[in-house]
């Protein structure tokens, strides 16, 4: 489960992904609204990695 945590900093670190103007999301370039996307995304497998690990402790 702790190994969802590895898909941000990927999806991240790895230009190749999003090194492109389309398509575009309301004129924002995909290059912007892609790293943009993320937070939601990282703050949604934050809390699912939290939850299903706190009751390790």
């Amino acid at each position: 489960m702790k190994a969802l945590l590895l898909l941000p900093p990927i999806g991240l670190l790895v230009p190749a992904f999003y090194d492109r103007r389309s398509p575009e999301l309301f004129s924002v370039p995909f290059f912007y609204w892609y790293q943009l996307a993320w937070v939601p995304i990282t703050v949604a497998l934050l809390v699912l990695v939290y939850r299903a690990t706190r009751d390790e402790r």
